[in-house]
């Protein structure tokens, strides 16, 4: 018993030091020690350990500061990799991450979704030529993540429900079994919002801004999925009673006001050529917008008020909004009688890839968590 006590610890804490090189990305031997508070000598053992196999890679030296100058150690980002697959209404994405979480190649396809085992077929294989593409050895790729938007019982492979794609109940168990490798599956938001708080080391609110708005809560280093997977509807959010009508029947969601369609709708679906019409000062396109920000504003001082933390801004119109920071940090503040510091509300770092990278990192963070 004691045995098996002392072999727990040493696992424990050869995955602590990889998790810490893996989320600072490049570190040293002394800021291990000091920051996860363990003795040299256990570093020394750990780093010796997984440089010998292959895990951690000496990446160069540190700036002495008197002295010898220190190792530096990253991850070595080609041991493994990755892939995940977004699946949306009109659009398939596919991504390849390495171990360290970094994107090194995406595609994305239109196709039609459609409940049927062609469609099925159509998914692995665009998969099968991307894979090929990339010219990864099979050994090297640890599974394959795929992300649907709407509610996922993961334990038995259902897609539970979903409005954007008008199905519920579905199996997707017909679609695992064309893979040759490990596949899991996550909602959308959760999946994009793995991407975005990846290397966090606190607490944050997801808002995504998509064609449907979605979110997640990422707490103590994970996703909060709730009693019955859920949690973080904030697109279902009622900001207007009796107001537009909601793809889901109610009236006054968060969704019929902050989706990326409700912008996009006037630029036949084209959300890109939108902020170029709004670049170029077109007023009618500025009223579209400052009315958008309004409610966008209504809906993350609701967030900050629920949950007290940081507000990652994301999804399609989360890739505009950066510019456009200061103009709705002015329309928070109003509904905010609280603080007027907006320095919670951040952008994102991805996005039309986001969802598929995020559920990639999922096979990177088990890979870490079952070192032995």
């Amino acid at each position: 018993m004691h045995k098996d006590s002392g072999t727990d610890k040493k696992k424990a804490n050869l995955i602590r030091v990889a998790r810490f090189i893996l989320h600072r990305r490049v570190t040293s031997k002394p800021e291990i020690a000091a920051t996860l508070g363990l003795s040299m000598p256990t570093v020394l053992q750990n780093v010796k350990e997984l440089i010998q196999r292959g895990i951690i890679i000496e990446s160069g030296e540190y700036e002495s500061t008197g002295g010898r100058k220190a190792k530096a150690l990253s991850v070595n980002a080609g041991l493994k990799y990755a892939a995940g697959i977004d699946i949306t209404n009109n659009h398939i994405s596919y991504v390849m991450i390495d171990l360290t979480g970094e994107l090194t190649a995406k595609v994305r396809v239109r196709e039609k979704f459609e409940n049927s085992l062609e469609y099925n077929e159509t998914v692995y294989r665009h998969f099968r030529e991307f894979a090929g593409q990339s010219g990864i050895a099979h050994d090297k790729l640890l599974g394959v993540g795929i992300s649907f938007p709407g509610i996922i019982d993961k334990q038995y492979e259902t897609l539970l429900i979903s409005h954007i794609l008008r199905v519920q109940n579905l199996s997707l168990r017909n679609l695992s079994q064309l893979f040759e490798y490990d596949v899991r599956y996550e909602n959308d938001a959760n999946s994009a919002a793995m991407a975005e708080m990846y290397r966090l080391e606190k607490n944050a609110v997801y808002l995504s801004l998509s064609n449907s708005v979605g979110g997640s809560f990422y707490v103590h280093n994970g996703i909060y999925e709730g009693d019955d997977y859920r949690s973080s509807e904030f697109g279902h959010m009622v900001i207007v009673p009796g107001g537009r009508t909601c793809y889901c029947g109610k009236q006054g969601c968060v969704d019929a006001y902050c989706s990326a369609q409700v912008l996009a709708g006037h630029t036949n679906g084209n959300l890109e050529q939108f902020f170029e019409r709004l670049d170029k000062g077109d007023t009618d396109f500025q009223k579209i917008w400052d009315e958008y920000l309004e409610y966008l504003a209504i809906t993350v001082t609701n967030l900050r008020m629920a949950y007290d933390c940081d507000i990652i801004l994301g999804g399609y119109v989360g890739g505009y909004i950066g510019k456009y920071m200061a103009e709705l940090s002015k329309k928070v503040v109003k509904y905010n009688g609280f603080e007027n510091d907006t320095t919670y509300l951040k952008t994102c770092s991805f996005k039309k890839e986001v969802s598929a990278v995020g559920i990639a990192m999922s096979f990177v963070e088990q890979y870490f968590e079952s070192l032995e």
